[in-house]
């Protein structure tokens, strides 16, 4: 059963990401501007005055025009920071320099904050491969971000950040799996 989950996974991984490779330039910047409209206005419904989001590699949703606006609202915005052991440290940055982290995605430099230093924030903002119409994310395998949720004592609203055709009716489910609250795709915001 395991394997077969696994196997599915992978599948459909290899879809998503070919998916998402075959955008072009008009998509994505037509997908960043939903994206970035659909995020400032989850911010300001939700009032929230801190949040935690990642920076997007070349084939993710743009989370780069709405990192500016937060950092322009004055808004704490903390990012992650891969570690060897799976789990993720948090970062404020200077919303210029980054590197290339464990995973090979972009990451913040700034003073390291410590893995707790999440549970202070009002939104989570997170990557994801697919999420189902039940609120379950299938993220993109490292399972840096289930770790994070699911060792949260008290976890604010968590929304995953997927293309429309990335809403999908189900996942392949695995014990470790974290649901989310929401999602925002370039073309609306849907809360579970």
């Amino acid at each position: 059963m395991d394997s077969d989950i696994a196997h599915r996974k992978r599948a459909l991984r290899a879809e998503l990401r070919e998916r998402r490779r075959n955008l072009t330039s008009r998509e994505r910047e037509a997908a960043t501007a939903g994206f970035t409209a659909n995020l400032q206005s989850l911010v300001i419904d939700l009032s929230a005055r801190s949040l935690s989001c990642y920076l997007s590699a070349t084939n993710e949703p743009n989370t780069r025009p709405f990192l500016n606006w937060a950092h322009d609202q004055g808004l704490t915005v903390l990012l992650p920071i891969s570690r060897e052991d799976g789990l993720l440290d948090w970062t404020v940055g200077d919303n210029e320099s980054e590197f290339e982290g464990i995973a090979g995605v972009p990451e913040a430099v700034g003073e390291l904050l410590g893995p707790i230093a999440i549970n202070n924030v009002d939104l989570i903002i997170v990557p994801a491969a697919a999420v189902d119409a039940t609120g379950l994310r299938m993220g993109w395998g490292r399972g840096y971000f289930d770790k994070t949720l699911g060792s949260m004592e008290k976890c604010p609203p968590v929304y995953a950040l997927v293309f429309d055709s990335e809403y999908v009716d189900d996942v392949p489910r695995e014990v470790h799996d974290q649901p989310v609250n929401g999602l925002v795709t370039p073309t609306r915001i849907i809360a579970f």
